[in-house]
């Protein structure tokens, strides 16, 4: 059963997608002084707060009233191919804010493209060629889609408004949004579809496929759940909360080439070969001890393995502390739950996303821990660097830090705070032994 948790503005939430194309163009933002150096295990922002850190300074804050905003949620990053300018597509409960973040000292707010319907705790946001693609759970919101080369020259006005270049409506609410930037396919994980002829497999909320290589016209390409199996009607729903879609060439040679999603559905993660939309099929799934919520998985950038986070499980009591959960994806066909990574944290765990060796994590009231997986053993995997944009309390709530996006070719790491904001962060240069901190 799908599951719904409120707590005045904030809820459960996720995103994913393929890691984004690397920027075309040459040279990289330099790298300014940070608004505040992490200093003895401490940062302090603008306003006087004090943010408890290690290996990672705060360059920029900009707080909810910045954005005229209630809450926040996801966030996004998009450079621009033609100027290298990078920035952050923010996720707010009322629209998507814009801010350039190629100075990440002396950011500059470009303004707001508003919700499509009605405001929503959930929102998210990915981007295919120079276009964001935006869904949120406000009722008939459809999927926006936003020519992000707009923003190309702009100059600072946090009070501008945006309008969509695009609309598709063949969902109404979807709870987030996974983009293949290899294949052009977006698709919208746990939506209610809208059409009236819609196929049998569109009546779970699992993934609804759009062509979006015409991004200004979004086509519908099909839907599947983890209900549907060898081409079977669907007998049950099959709600997915997340995903992760990818052209495979990881170790298991019979789906080289072949277009690849994880889903977290609920109690455990499913495997697709969604190479053919018309005939999706389910290839595997992989469950693992004490389940309460599956949230959010990704590929390792080898991908040999998943790591996957629940978010309930610490609230629910079946584990004592936060739970990284790793998965052997060596044959797709039998992946295996091998161990949990015990962060030793007593809060709630949300996205993460891997990049250049590390996993990048989202722990609400803990903020943003960075965990070396270079090697992924139970040994090996450890905490390297960490910034916690939520410091008033550090317990098993929904407050604090949904999402962050560690890919900007800078080394900038722009994270969203449900309750603080954006904030733009960069780990300390030799803070993590043999990995840079810019993108090569």
């Amino acid at each position: 059963m799908r599951l719904l948790l409120a707590f005045g503005l904030v809820a459960l939430a996720g995103c994913a997608a393929s890691a984004p194309t690397a920027p075309a163009g040459t040279g990289t933002p330099a790298a300014s002084p940070p608004l505040s150096a992490c200093t003895d295990g401490r940062a302090t922002g603008p306003d006087g707060t004090v943010y408890t850190c290690s290996g990672v300074d705060l360059l920029a804050h900009l707080p909810l009233a910045g954005m005229s905003a209630g809450s926040g949620n996801d966030i996004w990053g998009w450079t621009d191919p033609t100027t290298n300018r990078e920035y952050a597509l923010v996720g707010l409960n009322d629209g998507t804010f814009f801010v350039d973040v190629t100075n990440p000292t002396a950011i500059v707010p470009l303004g707001k493209l508003p919700t499509a319907t009605s405001p929503s705790v959930w929102r998210d946001i990915k981007v295919y060629r120079d276009h964001a693609f935006i869904v949120s759970e406000a009722p008939g919101h459809g999927m926006q889609v936003f020519n992000l080369a707009r923003l190309r020259g702009l100059t600072a006005d946090a009070a501008r408004r945006f309008e969509a270049d695009a609309r598709y409506t063949g969902i109404g609410n979807a709870h987030n949004i996974v983009i293949n930037e290899a294949t052009g396919f977006a698709y919208a994980n746990g939506a209610s579809t809208t059409m009236p002829d819609r196929p049998a497999a569109c009546g779970a909320p699992g993934f609804h496929a759009i062509n979006i290589q015409s991004p200004l016209a979004p086509a519908f390409a099909g839907c599947f759940s983890d209900a549907t199996k060898d081409g079977s009607p669907v007998t049950a729903p099959g709600y997915t909360h997340d995903g992760q879609c990818i052209v495979y060439d990881g170790p298991d040679a019979d789906y080289t080439g072949r277009e690849i999603c994880i889903a977290s559905n609920e109690d455990v993660v499913s495997i697709f070969d969604a190479t053919d939309k018309g005939n999706v099929r389910l290839v595997a799934q992989a469950a693992y001890p004490n389940d309460a919520y599956t949230h959010q998985a990704w590929f390792t950038e080898d991908r040999r393995y998943v790591l996957a986070n629940d978010e309930l499980d610490e609230m629910n009591g079946l584990t004592p502390s936060q739970r990284t959960l790793v998965f052997d994806m060596a044959d797709l066909d039998e992946p295996e739950f091998v161990f949990a990574f015990d962060s030793g944290l007593t809060t709630i765990d949300h996205n993460l996303y891997i990049h250049n060796g590390l996993a990048y994590m989202s722990n609400y009231e803990s903020g943003l821990r960075i965990v070396d997986v270079r090697v992924v053993t139970e040994e090996a995997m450890r905490e390297v660097a960490s910034f916690d944009t939520f410091p008033r309390t550090t317990t098993a709530q929904f407050n604090g830090q949904w999402s962050n996006y560690p890919y900007f070719r800078s080394g900038t790491i722009i994270a969203n705070d449900i309750n603080n904001g954006l904030f733009v962060l960069r780990v300390q240069p030799g803070a993590i032994p043999g990995i840079p901190t810019r993108r090569p």
